[in-house]
């Protein structure tokens, strides 16, 4: 295949015009092109940033076989491709002079990427994390469950959201969507976040979720200050939020677990989340 068989664009209406069916079609392995690509269209192009962003479908026969986004100054993120897409596009982006901090995708992709990379500029890949996709199967409380109850996140918890926003943020060394006063005026607004909170009324860990799309939500961010934690008080708070995200009308309930993380990989598995795929993160 040539490197030209992938077509870039900044303008997001004629990207979802040609990419939108194919995004829709697996809604599981592409739910984070999807909910970026609505935060974008409802909030705007300078949703994730002043600059620009890109985006790209591989496209054969006048069929789409995949796709990119970038929001810089972020990585690439990429939806499965063969070696020899992952090939081309490198070859497509090094000959436009793209200079890119790393890739996140499915495993094979992310990894057969990175390698192009440095066969194409002399980049050196590092292995930044490895996640694991899971989908809702049975929503099961866990046992036994923390003294509490779940409750959605109201104005009077802006202080704490943005905290704790800046926090999780912290924690998994990542860099913001958004500024904290926004992320928590946008999750506010929607009743996106869900307290677990102790007897007292005290908020003790949270659970957020994005915007349905294609019939999928993810369950994201999942945080608890760290002198709450190992009382149960994050698996609480991701079954209330998983619940709501059911009422909802989502076919599919979703959500990431970074690999190194064993205490929270069998936690959702406990409480009824199963793999769907690896993903890995590369920085450049």
């Amino acid at each position: 295949m040539r490197p030209d068989d992938w077509h870039l664009t900044e303008d997001l209406n004629s990207f979802l015009a040609r990419a939108g069916d194919f995004l829709h079609s697996r809604p599981d392995l592409h739910t984070v092109p999807l909910t970026v690509t609505e935060a974008l269209r409802t909030r705007g192009a300078d949703a994730y940033g002043a600059e620009a962003p890109v985006f790209g479908r591989l496209e054969r026969a006048g069929e789409v076989r995949a796709a990119f986004f970038r929001t810089p100054p972020r990585r690439l993120y990429l939806t499965p491709l063969t070696s020899e897409e992952a090939d081309a596009l490198a070859a497509r982006l090094a000959g436009l002079g793209a200079l890119l901090p790393g890739v996140s995708a499915d495993h094979d992709t992310a990894t057969a990427f990175a390698a192009a990379w440095r066969r194409r500029t002399g980049a050196t890949p590092t292995l930044h994390e490895r996640e694991r996709l899971y989908r809702l199967g049975t929503l099961t409380s866990p046992q036994p469950a923390p003294e509490g109850r779940g409750r959605v996140a109201g104005e009077q918890d802006r202080e704490r959201l943005m905290l704790w926003y800046r926090e999780f943020v912290a924690a998994i060394g990542g860099s913001a969507s958004a500024d904290a006063g926004s992320w928590a005026d946008t999750r506010i607004a929607s009743g996106r976040v869900t307290f677990w909170e102790a007897p007292d009324g005290t908020p003790v860990s949270m659970a957020g979720m994005t915007p349905m799309v294609a019939g999928q939500i993810r369950v994201a961010p999942v945080y608890t200050p760290a002198h709450l934690r190992g009382r149960g008080y994050a698996g609480a708070a991701t079954v209330e939020v998983s619940r709501t995200a059911l009422a909802a009308g989502a076919a599919q309930v979703l959500l990431f677990a970074d690999l190194a993380n064993p205490t929270s990989n069998s936690l959702y598995q406990r409480i009824g989340y199963r793999p769907v795929t690896d993903f890995a993160v590369y920085d450049f």
